[in-house]
C-alpha cells in the first residue's frame, strides 16, 4: 500500500477525467452484474459530467500517476467510490473511506442494493442502512440503500 498516494484533486485535467473513466467503468463491470451493457453505456455521459460536478475528488495514485481509484465527496456524502478490479482487497477503498471519515466529515452514502460486496464494504466500516427506494436516481429500477455513519465505527 506504499506506493498509492492520496490526492485531492481541485481542477481535474482531461487526462485524470479519462483516468477515472476508466476506473469507474472497469470497477462497474467487475461488481455491478445487475446492469446491462446498454446501462452501463446510458451512465459513462453521466460520470463524465458529474465527477467534475463533485465538490471534492479524491484519487489514489500508483508510483507512475496513474489514478487507480477515486471517490467523490458532496457535502458529508460520498456520491461515489470506485476501486480498479485488480486492486480490490488490497486496502484502497479503506484508505479512501478512512480518510472520508476521519478528513471529510462523511456521515452518508447511497448504495446499491443489488451490489452486495459494497453494501457489505461500508457496513463493515460503521455505515448502516436508514432507507431503502426502489429506484436509482435517474428513474431505472435499480434499488438504493441510503445509508448512514453508526454511531460506533468498526474500522
Amino acid at each position: 500500500m506504499n506506493s498509492y498516494t492520496l490526492i485531492h484533486k481541485d481542477n481535474l485535467t482531461d487526462n485524470e477525467l479519462f483516468q477515472i473513466l476508466r476506473v469507474w467503468e472497469a470497477s462497474v463491470r467487475a461488481t455491478h452484474h445487475f446492469l446491462a451493457e446498454e446501462d452501463i453505456v446510458s451512465l459513462i455521459p453521466l460520470v463524465q459530467s458529474g465527477v467534475p460536478q463533485v465538490e471534492h475528488v479524491i484519487c489514489i495514485e500508483d508510483q507512475q500517476q496513474e489514478i487507480q481509484a477515486f471517490m467523490g465527496i458532496h457535502g458529508d456524502k460520498i456520491e461515489m467510490l470506485f476501486v480498479d478490479p485488480e486492486l480490490r482487497g488490497k486496502g484502497i477503498g479503506k484508505k479512501l473511506i478512512t480518510y472520508a471519515l476521519d478528513d471529510m466529515n462523511v456521515n452518508y452514502v447511497d448504495v446499491n442494493e443489488q451490489n452486495p460486496q459494497a453494501v457489505g464494504f461500508y457496513e463493515h466500516v460503521g455505515f448502516e442502512v436508514y432507507e431503502r427506494s426502489e429506484l436509482d436516481d435517474q428513474g431505472n429500477p435499480f434499488p438504493i440503500l441510503r445509508m448512514k455513519k453508526a454511531r460506533t465505527a468498526h474500522r
